[in-house]
């Protein structure tokens, strides 16, 4: 018996769209990590980019629980001294919600050169419109992941 290591050009991807109406952030974005990483295949690679597209929409309406909206702060720095910027997870939500979803899911990535090659099949869009529906997303339930 022989161990089979996948790669990832042999992998058959696959398109999933999300509808984050009403989900709540960091229990979605665990599981479209685990999508995009490939972790619900049975043929799944650590060291491989063998994970799915994913197509998220309604980026607006997400949920956070608890004091988040006010409490949770994302930090950014220029590089220059004295240019640390910081927005609370509300000022973020409004002036910019798909990229709440994408630093979540980012923060569960593994980093380097692999983890940001699995971050270009991620797809966040404020509204319910998206471009992708020539790739045929099929609906994915978060609950059975």
């Amino acid at each position: 018996m022989t161990t089979v290591s996948f790669r990832s050009d042999t992998i058959e991807r696959q398109w999933h769209l999300v509808d984050f109406e009403g989900l709540i952030l960091g229990r979605a974005a665990s599981r479209i990590a685990s999508v995009l990483r490939g972790k619900h295949r049975p043929t799944y690679t650590p060291n491989a980019d063998c994970g799915d597209f994913v197509v998220v929409i309604n980026a607006e309406k997400l949920k956070l629980t608890g004091n988040k909206l006010e409490g949770k702060i994302y930090y950014r720095h220029s590089g220059y001294l004295g240019g640390l910027k910081s927005l609370t997870a509300g000022e973020l939500l409004e002036k910019n919600p798909a990229r709440i979803i994408e630093l979540a899911v980012q923060r569960m990535m593994p980093s380097g050169p692999l983890g940001r090659r699995m971050m270009k099949k991620l797809k966040v869009y404020a509204g319910a419109d998206h471009p992708h529906e020539a790739q045929n997303p099929t609906p994915l339930d978060l609950n059975t992941i």
